[in-house]
C-alpha cells in the first residue's frame, strides 16, 4: 500500500515537473465523488485521469488518485487541454468523460449510480409489447 503511494506520488511529481519545465499553463482539477440517491461522498473511489489527443484518442499513461473520506481528491499540474476522467467504486456504475481543461481552477462533481439490473428476454416486462405472430390461416386454393 505504502509503495503504491509513494509511486503515485513520484509519477504525478514527475508530471508536474514535465509540465512545467514545457512552460505549459497548468490547472489545479477538483474531484467530489457522491452518491447519487442520497448526495453523501463516496470514500476511496478511484479517479483516473488519461490525456486525449485531437483526434479523441485515450494517450498512454494516466494517474490515479483516491478520493478521501468526504469523497474529494485533488490533482495539481494538470496541463491545459483535453482530459478523460473515469471514476470508480465499489457497488456503484463507472463514470466516464472527457472535460476541457481551459482555466486554472476546475471543479468537477461526480454522481455515481448503482447498477442496473440485468434484461433477460425471459423475464415478464409488463411496459414491453409483445411481439404477435398473426395466426396461419389456410390458403384457398383457386377453383
Amino acid at each position: 500500500m505504502v509503495i503504491k503511494r509513494v509511486a503515485c506520488m513520484v509519477v504525478v511529481a514527475c508530471f508536474a515537473a514535465l509540465a512545467t519545465a514545457a512552460n505549459q499553463p497548468t490547472a489545479l482539477l477538483n474531484f467530489l465523488v457522491l452518491r447519487d440517491y442520497n448526495g453523501k461522498p463516496i470514500r476511496n473511489a478511484s479517479v483516473v485521469l488519461h490525456p486525449v489527443d485531437e483526434k479523441g484518442r485515450q494517450s498512454k499513461g494516466g494517474y490515479e488518485l483516491k478520493a478521501d473520506s468526504e469523497g474529494k481528491a485533488s490533482f495539481d499540474g494538470a496541463p491545459y487541454g483535453k482530459l478523460r476522467v473515469q471514476v470508480l467504486a465499489p457497488g456503484f456504475q463507472t463514470f466516464g468523460e472527457d472535460y476541457d481543461i481551459n482555466q486554472p481552477t476546475v471543479d468537477i462533481t461526480v454522481r455515481l449510480k448503482r447498477p442496473q439490473g440485468q434484461y433477460s428476454i425471459y423475464e415478464e416486462h409488463p411496459g414491453d409489447k409483445k411481439d404477435e405472430q398473426p395466426k396461419n390461416e389456410p390458403e384457398k386454393k383457386p377453383e
